[in-house]
């Protein structure tokens, strides 16, 4: 191909297979609680990653139909909480499409107000920064303001090829990092 020549018509992807690729990546499993009308909710969310250490920035991707959108316009903020192994019946139940309502016993709130999962592996509470259409979902911004990790010694909650498990435990400290 010349640069004078356009470029071939990408074929369509189909939804199911791309999800199935995908699948293929291992993610870890977060839960993102914020408030609406005065009532904490979340939903599950495996979409996560870091964005920036200076600011400390981090993002998510939200189906455009998921009730939470409403709870971040709201409140402006909301937490990422990482779940561990054992949360896999918690991750379920607030992965369904609409977001779940969290029980008074399962979470305590930030300093901001924002919900934190108690048995969470860590948490990073963040004000809404931006966000940015992306297909099917929104790309939610966050400025992180405060974080936690009460529960280092447990085994994160995982996600690949469609199913939750907890990550076997593996003797990770004093590995070297190879950086090639």
């Amino acid at each position: 191909m010349t640069p004078d020549q356009p470029a071939a018509e990408a074929q369509r992807i189909e939804g199911r297979l791309l999800r199935d690729i995908c699948g293929l990546f291992v993610t870890g499993v977060t839960v993102v609680t914020s408030v609406a009308d005065g009532h904490p909710v979340g939903t599950t969310v495996n979409s996560f990653t870091s964005v920036s250490l200076d600011p400390p920035l981090i993002l998510f991707c939200l189906h455009k139909q998921s009730r939470l959108r409403r709870a971040l316009a709201e409140s402006q903020m909301f937490t990422v909480n990482f779940l561990a192994g054992r949360q896999k019946p918690l991750a379920r139940s607030f992965a369904r499409r609409e977001t779940g309502v969290l029980p008074d016993e399962a979470y305590r709130c930030s300093s901001s107000g924002m919900p934190i999962l108690r048995d969470a592996l860590a948490f990073l509470g963040c004000r809404l920064a931006n966000e940015f259409e992306g297909g099917d979902h929104t790309i939610v911004l966050g400025d992180v303001i405060e974080l936690g990790s009460p529960k280092q010694d447990h085994e994160p909650l995982i996600f690949f090829r469609g199913s939750l498990s907890a990550l076997e435990h593996q003797p990770w400290a004093g590995l070297p990092i190879w950086d090639g």
